[in-house]
Parts: structure tokens; sequence; C-alpha cells
């Protein structure tokens, strides 16, 4: 298989991955109509971590290739969001939501200076969700209504981007970020399976 292939493969297979990644976890809590371990802290910050990222590519024109499946990712977080505030009782929340996120989105492109900063805190913000989710575990000691297949894709997507992303625009800052990530993604998938052992050894 030669690079352009795997390329490709990478690449498709990412969007695939993405295009069904949060599924898992809307159906548990759609079961569950209990929002037990997922940390909301978590999904805010991955939320704001997903439009600075697809908004630094756009503004480089980066190809395309690299980033569709982010539109995809934010309308599932979306979903996702919408449904923890209504079963935590607070919907009303969602329209303030809404409103800062849109207007962030706008405000990362005034100047090159600001998308530039923003994703140098990229990161940052998107490692502090994952701590978030890590920090939601490890308080409640209980795995709850978290998709472990949900995590798993999410730590495949960012190995293929590792790839795609050395293979094409070479940024230190993106590859940083999913290396990052994957470690990150990898560790919450692990205490994820980790509480949901340990759940059926007490039952």
């Amino acid at each position: 298989m030669d690079a352009e292939t795997m390329l490709d493969f990478a690449n498709f297979s990412t969007l695939f991955v993405c295009m069904v990644l949060k599924f898992p976890q809307i159906f548990v809590l759609m079961q569950a109509k209990s929002t037990t371990g997922v940390s909301l802290k978590s999904l805010l910050l991955e939320l704001i971590g997903f439009i600075v990222f697809i908004t630094y590519q756009m503004y480089y024109n980066y190809p395309p290739p690299t980033y569709l499946e982010y539109p995809i990712l934010i309308a599932q977080d979306v979903v996702l969001l919408l449904m923890i505030l209504h079963y935590d009782g607070n919907l009303r929340q969602s329209l303030l939501y809404i409103a800062v996120f849109v207007g962030g989105w706008q405000l990362l492109t005034v100047q090159k200076w600001v998308i530039d900063l923003a994703m140098s805190l990229c990161t940052l913000i998107s490692a502090g969700s994952k701590f978030a989710q890590l920090q939601c575990l490890w308080q409640a000691k209980d795995s709850g209504q978290v998709s472990a297949l949900s995590w798993g894709m999410a730590t495949y997507t960012c190995l293929a981007r590792i790839f795609t992303t050395v293979m094409t625009t070479g940024d230190t800052q993106v590859l940083v970020r999913f290396i990052v990530m994957a470690i990150l993604n990898g560790w919450v998938t692990g205490v994820v399976l980790y509480y949901r052992r340990k759940g059926i050894k007490r039952d």
C-alpha cells in the first residue's frame, strides 16, 4: 500500500468514524435518561477546541479532507449538550451557550493574531476537556453513562490524524494537538473500561 492510498484511507476512515463517533454516547444517554459520569465541563471545552481547530484550518486554507469531520463532530456535540441540559433540568441555558459559541466563532477571524493565539491555546483547552472528564470519573468512581466506544473511536481518529498531518501540512501545532489528544482519549477510554469492569465484579 503506497503513501497516497494510506492517506486516502486515513482521511476517509476518520470521516466515517466521526460520522457516528458520538452515537454510542447519545444512545446511552437516551436509554438511561441520566448523565451520571458525563462531564458537562468536558463537553463545553471540547466544543470550544473543535470550533477553534476548524476555524484555524479553514483560515489557512488547509486541505478540506483533513478537517471535514469537525462540522459533524460539532453537530453531535451540540446534540449531546442539549441532552445533558435536558436531563439535568437546565435546557433554558442552551440559548446562552449557543449565543456565546456563535459570537466567539465570529471573533476568531477578526485578526490573524486572534486565530493564531486561539490555536496555540487549543491544545490546552482540548486537554482540559479530557481532564475534566477524568476528574468526573474519578470523583464518581463509576463510568456511569460514559461510552467507552465513543472514546475509543476518538482515540483512533486522533491517531489517524497524526498520520495525515505528517503527510500533508506538517503543522507542528496541529501535530502536537493530535498526539496529546490521542494519549488523553486513550486514557479516558482505559478509565471508563476499568470502572466498567469494577462495577461488573461488584454485581
